[in-house]
């Protein structure tokens, strides 16, 4: 590359935008979980959209993690971006970012095997996505090199904003159809709600 910093800057963009993308990812699970849209959402749209911005938010993390080894300035090797606290540089704020990695990938993998594990089990596993926002929110703000940015602040201040908002609905919709029983429906088969229809009337 002929900008020697090219990775470094491939590196804080892919983090900040990553960061955005898992945000959005958050809230649409909390539409999903909550249907506080409804009934002018679609719970099929809303989810087919919330698993697209999980998916996103894996190819971000991968592109943030692979341009920081790139990158020659700092020097990261393999081991510092997968083991917590490996990093000799900015050590702890690297490591809330690695462990938020984990934990993210754990509910997209608990995601794709929804049907296969105990419900109570996917639940808890779900839940970490907000301790995930938390350490990903962290480890941004510690590690990163634009915390004096102005636009960085007002889009950190927004996001945290945007997600403390949220949880408090998913903390007020406590007690409604739970999110895997809104997939499971959503997820039916179309046979089975179409045999639930009335026969057409004679001559239709």
């Amino acid at each position: 590359m002929n900008n020697p910093q090219f990775w470094w800057h491939l590196s804080r963009a892919s983090g900040i935008v990553t960061w955005g993308i898992f945000t959005a990812t958050c809230v649409w699970g909390v539409f999903l979980s909550t249907r506080m849209l409804k009934p002018y959402d679609r719970p099929a749209w809303l989810l087919d959209l919330h698993r697209w911005l999980g998916a996103l938010t894996m190819f971000g993390v991968g592109i943030h993690m692979a341009a920081i080894v790139g990158d020659n300035y700092v020097h990261f090797g393999t081991a510092d971006v997968f083991v917590p606290f490996a990093s000799s540089w900015k050590s702890s704020a690297i490591a809330w970012g690695i462990i938020a990695f984990y934990l993210v990938a754990a509910v997209q993998l608990s995601s794709l095997v929804m049907k296969k594990i105990p419900k109570k089990l996917w639940r808890y596993i779900h839940l970490t996505s907000y301790v995930s926002f938390v350490l990903i929110s962290v480890h941004s703000i510690a590690a990163g090199t634009d915390r004096t940015n102005h636009f960085f602040q007002a889009f950190a201040v927004s996001l945290i904003t945007l997600m403390v908002g949220v949880t408090a609905i998913r903390v007020i919709y406590t007690g409604k159809p739970k999110t895997r029983d809104v997939l499971s429906r959503v997820s039916a088969p179309r046979a089975s709600t179409e045999s639930a229809l009335p026969p057409p009337p004679p001559g239709q």
